[in-house]
């Protein structure tokens, strides 16, 4: 059973979503939050699977709070949602530590589909973000063939063997797993482990904090 609990200032989108929820035998909404302050206060004292996150909201914003709950070390994995498709809201909620990000006007289904994925530890973001996420971080980087200082490795780095450094070049490019297992010719078993190992050793809650280490360290040149 996936807990859940959310945090949204307008009542009717929050009787929607309530509604959406309690129609599923796996789901069971823990708490609505009317602000971020409260989020961040419920999750503290309910431990939800899943928080779903408005980012617009008076006093505390989402991300804001996001950053509190993930900073908390809690397991709870939050979702943002968002009337506005824009790209700032994505970057910096997802850098705060969300492990996905949808716009409001999301199928019911691809929100359901959203909230499992988070809660088991994957990530989730909406299709038209997903390119120019990417994109914006290849602007970022030196052209191919351009010198970078290799006297400056990114710590986070460090601890990985070198199949593990190429397992996060090629979670940065957005390869899947089963897409890893054919090109580099291993079991896709092998790749689960891989990916564990890597999420684990360089801190990153999921597949999109390893993509954007992956921008970060600059194991992924622009195409």
């Amino acid at each position: 059973m996936t807990t859940v609990l959310i945090a949204d200032d307008q009542p009717l989108q929050r009787l929607g979503f309530r509604m959406l929820l309690e129609s599923q035998d796996d789901m069971t909404l823990v708490g609505e939050a009317p602000g971020g302050s409260e989020a961040v206060r419920m999750t503290a004292e309910l431990h939800p699977d899943v928080v779903l996150m408005d980012v617009r909201m008076p006093g505390l914003d989402g991300i804001e709070a996001t950053r509190r709950i993930v900073s908390a070390g809690d397991r709870t994995r939050v979702l943002i949602l968002t009337t506005f498709d824009l790209d700032e809201y994505a970057y910096a909620g997802l850098r705060a530590g969300a492990s996905g990000f949808l716009v409001k006007d999301a199928l019911p289904e691809e929100l359901l589909s959203g909230i499992r994925a988070v809660a088991s530890g994957d990530a989730v973001v909406a299709p038209s973000l997903t390119r120019r996420l990417l994109d914006t971080y290849a602007q970022r980087l030196p052209a191919p063939g351009e010198p970078t200082d290799p006297a400056l490795p990114d710590p986070r780095l460090s601890p990985l063997t070198d199949r593990e450094r190429e397992i996060l070049t090629v979670i940065g490019k957005g390869w899947t797993n089963t897409e890893i297992a054919a090109r580099l010719h291993l079991a896709e078993s092998t790749v689960k482990t891989h990916v564990g190992r890597v999420l684990a050793k360089t801190g990153s809650r999921d597949r999109i904090q390893a993509v954007i280490l992956a921008y970060d360290a600059k194991l992924v040149e622009p195409s």
